[in-house]
């Protein structure tokens, strides 16, 4: 385990509410080759935090790295209403190219 994910997964033992850790930490298990740890903490960061919109996206990145691609675009159709429901413009463009890129 990097020195940078035991750091985070002490954060994370501190602040267990805190969304971003959960982010951070699967940022650094796909970083590893992890995907189904990273994906297992994006799905953590996401019950910390719904709108959390690139948890979302970088999971449905994940999952297509992977060849699940039926999975990623089933993210990615979860996720765009969520966005455009809170007129984030920028995550509606991105999570909209990468849904258009799979299907």
């Amino acid at each position: 385990m990097s020195d940078r994910l035991s750091q985070l997964r002490t954060l994370a033992s501190a602040d267990p509410t805190d969304a971003d850790v959960p982010y951070m930490i699967a940022q650094e298990l796909l970083k590893a080759g992890d995907v189904d740890g990273a994906v297992a903490s994006f799905d953590t960061c996401l019950a910390l935090d719904a709108n959390y919109h690139y948890a979302r996206y970088h999971k449905a990145k994940a999952l297509e790295s992977d060849g699940r691609t039926a999975e990623a675009i089933a993210i990615l159709r979860e996720a765009l209403p969520i966005a455009q429901a809170q007129n984030e413009s920028k995550a509606v463009s991105e999570l909209t190219a990468l849904l258009d890129e799979l299907t």
